[in-house]
């Protein structure tokens, strides 16, 4: 088995799909904060439903109860790795803003060509 290179999660939040993105209000800055409150509401969604799944085995199990679960408190390595997740997680929420940042910047230099099409064009260059 090859080793595979380890994944970027910033550059895959920034992920965009093919096509052009379909808006249902007028004002532009209204869609990108629906964008994000969306972004983050799937990520609560998921995030509670896990948790509670979580503490329910775990004082199920008698392992902890939710007043030991309440009361922790992470080490620096805990704290490192959270923090770690933060960034990653902020730039899903903010993924918007950093594609339509990067589309107004590609206009600005004359180069307002899809992504696929430059590498394609590196490809066979």
């Amino acid at each position: 088995m090859s080793a595979k290179a380890p994944l970027d999660p910033v550059a895959l939040a920034n992920a965009k799909a093919r096509g052009k993105r379909p808006y249902f209000f007028r004002d532009p800055d209204v869609e990108r904060v629906l964008s994000i409150a969306m972004a983050i509401a799937m990520e609560h969604a998921v995030t509670r439903q896990r948790l509670d799944a979580l503490e329910r085995l775990v004082e199920a199990k008698g392992l902890l109860s939710r007043a030991e679960l309440d009361a922790f408190v992470p080490g620096p390595e805990a704290e490192a790795e959270r923090t770690r997740w933060m960034k990653e997680y902020i730039a899903r929420v903010l993924r918007i803003v950093q594609q339509e940042t990067e589309a107004v910047e590609r206009a600005a230099s004359g180069s307002d060509q899809a992504m696929e099409q430059v590498m394609d064009e590196l490809r066979h260059s």
